[in-house]
């Protein structure tokens, strides 16, 4: 079973776009995106790690409504 790994904010950035997320704006401290009437914020971080990544999977889940794999996620 494949497994989660660290990811870049440029790559986390294009995925989100394949997910169907308006490109990132500028807004205070970070930028964020939306998704129809939902905003994600996005970490100034040049590189996420495994349990930063997880949690910003978790708030992406629930904005889109359902659950991403490990394996989903690498395909994007």
């Amino acid at each position: 079973m494949p497994r989660w790994t660290p990811c870049k904010r440029r790559i986390f950035i294009k995925k989100l776009i394949k997910l169907g997320f308006n490109p990132p704006e500028p807004g205070g401290r970070h930028f964020y995106m939306r998704y129809g009437s939902n905003v994600l914020t996005i970490p100034s971080n040049e590189e996420y790690s495994v349990p930063q990544l997880r949690m910003m999977i978790r708030e992406l889940e629930n904005i889109i409504a359902r659950k991403i794999t490990p394996e989903e996620w690498r395909e994007l």
